[in-house]
């Protein structure tokens, strides 16, 4: 699987809340930042757990609009993400930068880059 395959696969995955098949893109210690709880979270039962939280609150969607690899050799993911409370009420919908390292042919860190400002309205 070429690198924009796993990136595509992993957001697919995420967006249908399909935990296994985005796992299946990941390398066994992935540190997944945890932007909705700070700090990050590491390995396989990690991630899942963190998803599981988060979504018990929030319903975000990601789309990734452009993918391009940077000199370092990481990949820089510009995505489209539009979040919302359980309630529907918009939360944040714009671009994100997503930065991702490989290792053995899976995603193995996943940071966060220039996050836009929180968009909530009233």
């Amino acid at each position: 699987m070429t690198p924009q395959d796993l990136i595509h696969t992993a957001y697919a995955g995420f967006n249908a809340r399909d935990i296994p098949a985005v796992l299946a893109t990941f390398h066994p210690q992935v540190r997944w930042s945890r932007a909705w709880e700070g700090d990050y979270a590491t390995g396989h039962d990690e991630v899942r757990a963190y998803w599981q939280r988060q979504w018990q609150e929030l319903d975000p969607h990601v789309e990734p609009t452009a993918i391009r690899e940077r000199e370092d050799g990481r990949l820089e993911v510009a995505v489209h993400q539009v979040v919302h409370d359980k309630q529907g009420q918009l939360l944040f919908d714009g671009p994100v930068r997503h930065l991702y390292t490989l290792q053995d042919g899976l995603l193995k860190q996943m940071d966060i880059e220039q996050v836009a400002p929180n968009t909530e309205t009233a």
